[in-house]
């Protein structure tokens, strides 16, 4: 008699390294690092680091969905003042290759939500400036977010001073090794 079931079928084979789903106690991809490693292979401060920081992530990620309110128009704008500093509706325009008129419909819309302010220059006072007001900064520095502040404060409060310095150095060293720091 001939199966059409492919050979070996429902003959699931164990493989040491993969974790069925009921053992899983989080969300896991599916591998069991322990089970993986030789017993001579040595555990690396790369490996440790690299199973420790999809959990860091997870527990502490943004979760609000609060990226998702600023337009890119917007927030290209916002990052541009806050780069350039106070500059004139033409200037954006000409440095976002839009047209003025777009630009001021951004800025007027930045305006009502009360994150730019237009001041006058004071080189020259038939001149209006924009310029980002301290709730611009801050949404913009909430935009930049990759994990919950909260989270991680609430986390930080249960380490001591120097567990908290050496977790900041540590990756600030970690990140001038890679011959990048913190941006």
């Amino acid at each position: 008699m001939v199966s059409d079931e492919p050979r070996g079928a429902g003959q699931r084979k164990h493989h040491p390294c993969l974790v069925e789903p009921a053992e899983t106690a989080g969300p896991l991809i599916g591998i069991d690092d322990e089970s993986c490693r030789l017993d001579d292979e040595p555990v690396s401060a790369a490996d440790d680091f690299c199973e420790a920081f999809p959990a860091t992530f997870l527990a502490f990620h943004r979760r609000d969905g609060r990226r998702s309110e600023l337009t890119n128009a917007s927030r290209a704008v916002l990052q541009h003042l806050a780069v350039t500093g106070p500059v004139s509706i033409g200037e954006a325009a000409r440095h976002l290759d839009r047209t003025q008129s777009v630009v001021s419909e951004i800025v007027t819309q930045l305006e009502g939500h009360g994150l730019l302010e237009r001041e006058p220059d004071p080189a020259n006072r038939r001149r209006t400036l924009v310029w980002l007001t301290p709730a611009g900064f801050a949404r913009l520095r909430e935009d930049a977010d990759v994990l919950d502040r909260r989270l991680v404060a609430e986390a930080m409060e249960h380490l001591d001073e120097a567990t908290r310095r050496g977790l900041i150095d540590g990756l600030d060293a970690l990140l001038r090794a890679s011959g990048r720091n913190r941006t």
